[in-house]
């Protein structure tokens, strides 16, 4: 049978789609969504980030190297996917209707696209909301629709949606619970394996097999781990290396419940760690609760972030740090746990809301000597930052 003969049977045989909310969720961020483009006077979006369309209907896929699109108009939403994402989005999302294209073709999306953009709405003085600086929007299909008219102007929505998302309700905070949880778990199984002679895949291997068993879905990012110098140079990974006495081991990671991630890190040294590395651990714990401090309700990003700053102070000279205090996570695909730009960064002056939840990623390293790294994933209260994660910040020396 072809693609559109599979979905016809899915929809007969499929009762109602399984979704992780209760579908009052879904009208809520749509009618959230929509008052948005109402303000940005938009008639259309073109959603391409997979978060986004998970968002607002709960599809989701290990697949995230096709393109696909959510058209939202002030009606309907309707679900575009190649001729493989069929089954997931008639099985996994909430739409008026999902509507198929050749795998092998994507040039065929394009003109679906645009005819469904007429329908709903596409005059020629139409304004369309899309992510243009998206990494997820092929370049091709947006030339193609710019083409196809009769609607010709596109409008950057910037953060419009991640504005919407960056405020979690409480099923949301509940699964980031379930996935602080078996963070936690993944980190603990983790650190019994450290020990020297050990290589670092299998400090990986035993993180992911301990999520993984504990009910983590496919994961945003897979388990981080460095060790000895390699943890003092941002972004690098297992790669066989064996842990020799005297190496730092840092470990980063992030168990997934329903597309939900709360991240964690966490270091230990195998022997006694040197009075540097003990600085390096203070100065780290010292940071992690200034900005967890500022990060109150009605304070800006900015101020937590110098809030961080001072506290760094004492070792900006020596160590290296990335000059983001957090990022927002909550609903997210692979590459990255990262669900959007609104970072705790120097000159961000937007100001913290009732439940806004951040991975507070605090890791300095020495450069191509060491690095300690301790985190939190914290939600925003009038009081400070409250950790939904559950970190251990001893720096464990082991053997």
């Amino acid at each position: 049978m072809d693609y559109a003969d599979y979905r016809a049977r899915l929809i007969q045989a499929i009762d109602r789609p399984e979704l992780a909310f209760d579908t009052s969720e879904y009208d809520a961020r749509l009618s959230r969504v929509r008052a948005a483009m109402a303000s940005a006077r938009l008639d259309l979006l073109v959603l391409t980030e997979p978060g986004d369309l998970c968002y607002l209907t709960g599809y989701r896929t290990f697949e995230v190297s096709v393109q696909c699109a959510l058209l939202v108009s002030d009606t309907a939403t309707v679900l575009f996917v190649p001729a493989i994402e069929i089954g997931p989005a008639v099985y996994l999302s909430r739409v008026d209707e999902v509507v198929g294209y050749a795998w092998e073709s994507p040039v065929a999306m394009a003109r679906n696209l645009s005819a469904q953009m007429r329908r709903l709405g596409g005059h020629a003085d139409s304004r369309v909301g899309a992510g243009l600086w998206s990494g997820s929007l092929r370049p091709g299909l947006l030339a193609a629709l710019q083409k196809a008219g009769p609607v010709h102007e596109f409008i950057d929505i910037g953060d419009l949606v991640e504005n919407v998302r960056l405020v979690k309700s409480a099923p949301e905070l509940a699964y980031l619970d379930e996935s602080a949880a078996i963070t936690a778990t993944g980190l603990d199984a983790a650190a019994r394996v450290i020990d020297a002679g050990v290589i670092d895949h299998e400090i990986a291997s035993a993180g992911a097999a301990a999520m993984l068993s504990a009910g983590s879905e496919f994961m945003s990012m897979q388990p981080i781990v460095t060790t000895g110098r390699r943890s003092g140079i941002i972004h690098t990974n297992h790669d066989g290396h064996r842990i020799a006495r005297g190496d730092v081991v840092f470990t980063e990671f992030g168990a997934v419940r329903r597309r939900y991630t709360a991240p964690l890190m966490r270091t230990a040294v195998v022997g006694t760690a040197s009075a540097e590395i003990r600085r390096f651990h203070e100065v780290c714990l010292a940071v992690l609760a200034a900005v967890m401090d500022a990060a109150r309700v009605g304070a800006t990003f900015d101020a937590a972030a110098r809030a961080g700053e001072q506290a760094l102070a004492p070792i900006a000279a020596d160590a290296f740090f990335s000059g983001v205090y957090g990022y927002p996570v909550g609903i997210q695909f692979p590459p990255s746990w990262v669900a959007g730009s609104a970072f705790i960064a120097r000159g961000n002056e937007r100001l913290f809301e009732p439940d806004m939840v951040f991975h507070l990623p605090i890791c300095l390293r020495k450069p191509a000597a060491f690095g300690v790294g301790f985190s939190e994933t914290v939600r925003i209260t009038d009081h400070g930052a409250v950790p939904i994660t559950r970190n251990d910040l001893t720096l464990a020396e082991i053997g």
